[in-house]
């Protein structure tokens, strides 16, 4: 086995690749995130948005975001207008994440839009998601980056997305279980 090659992670493209603000500004988002988002006895919906507005999050009007959410980077979090965040959630935002109007992301999904260059160096690549409106994702889903849900597809619990879900679509892990329900 050893003849298999392994990276030298000490040598691997640095950490801050996808953060693209100072330094100054990603620790205060942190300290921020902890007291104001992320806070389960924080119960207020109202001044999570406020927060993340403030930070570069564009939030459209009447939209709910539930105790215990993580959001990595607030200036890349887009989020149409009556969607529902639910509890848990995680915004693993390397990249851009756009969600349409009138999306439900239900409680522990798992969005990441980073991965790694595993068989070369391991830097960082990132790749946007699309989440179309009316879509509903269900509790305890892993999205990937470089995905879009289409228009009032429902992705089933615990469900893993790596390829695109077309509109209108009921889908599990082993994907498209229904085609154009009602």
């Amino acid at each position: 086995m050893s003849d298999i090659p392994v990276i030298d992670l000490s040598k691997a493209p640095g950490e801050r690749a996808a953060w693209d603000r100072p330094g100054w500004v990603v620790y205060l988002w942190a300290v921020c995130e902890l007291l104001f988002v992320t806070n389960p006895w924080q119960i207020s919906s109202g001044v999570r948005v406020r927060v993340l507005r403030a930070f570069g999050a564009e939030i459209g009007a009447g939209v709910v975001f539930r105790p215990r959410t993580r959001v990595k980077f607030p200036w890349k979090l887009h989020i149409g207008d009556r969607s529902w965040i639910g509890e848990g959630v995680w915004f693993h935002n390397q990249d851009h994440i756009y969600i349409g109007h009138d999306v439900v992301i239900s409680q522990e999904t798992f969005l990441t839009t980073g991965s790694h260059r595993h068989r070369g160096d391991m830097a960082l690549v990132t790749r946007p998601i699309i989440i179309e409106d009316g879509a509903w994702i269900t509790t305890r889903c892993l999205v990937l980056g470089g995905i879009t849900i289409g228009r009032s597809a429902l992705i089933k619990p615990l469900s893993r997305v790596e390829r695109d879900v077309t509109p209108n679509t009921v889908w599990d892990t082993s994907g498209p279980v229904a085609e154009r329900f009602t």
